[in-house]
């Protein structure tokens, strides 16, 4: 075997390695609402420069999904509502994201009825791992589908955590 040859083999290797680690990491990400929500802050969460995968992000998510962004203009008051879906996120937050955004779940209360689930989700978000404190913080509230076969989010409202509101206790399971 040449030298050449060897190292194509290898690559070759290490591509299928990454490719079927990834598509078990996918498969996984709609067994339970549980799973898809730790799915959503990984997939959107990285350091800086790190390309996030953003097929397996469109995965997770119904047709007809949105995500809105809420919260009030820090000039006016007034509150704001930002409406997009999984695509018009990608556009809008993909440069935002790859200079560094890491998001972590710190506490989560879980309503279901049949194939709907909700759930409030607060976070903290980070620019590095390496940050001691977050930048932000917030509550994510994710309605989720059961189509029969998988778990999808069907919807990601959003709001930051701001002097007018703070999280509530029950999600703030730092303090």
């Amino acid at each position: 075997m040449t030298k050449h040859t060897s190292k194509l083999l290898f690559a070759l290797a290490f591509s299928f390695t990454l490719f079927t680690a990834g598509r078990a990491e996918a498969q996984t990400d709609h067994e339970s609402p549980e799973r898809l929500v730790a799915a959503v802050y990984d997939v959107i969460s990285g350091e800086a420069g790190k390309q996030r995968d953003w097929e397996r992000f469109r995965s997770l998510f119904h047709p007809s999904a949105r995500l809105i962004a809420t919260g009030r203009n820090p000039n006016t008051g007034a509150a704001v509502v930002v409406s997009m879906t999984p695509e018009e996120y990608i556009t809008r937050n993909e440069a935002f994201l790859r200079d560094g955004f890491i998001e972590r779940e710190i506490g989560s209360k879980t309503d279901r009825f049949g194939n709907i689930v909700h759930v409030f989700s607060s976070y903290e978000a980070f620019r590095s791992t390496k940050d001691e404190k977050p930048f932000l913080r917030g509550v994510n509230s994710f309605q989720l589908v059961y189509d029969g076969k998988r778990w999808l989010v069907m919807t990601i409202l959003w709001q930051a955590e701001d002097r007018d509101n703070p999280l509530p206790a029950h999600l703030d399971k730092r303090n």
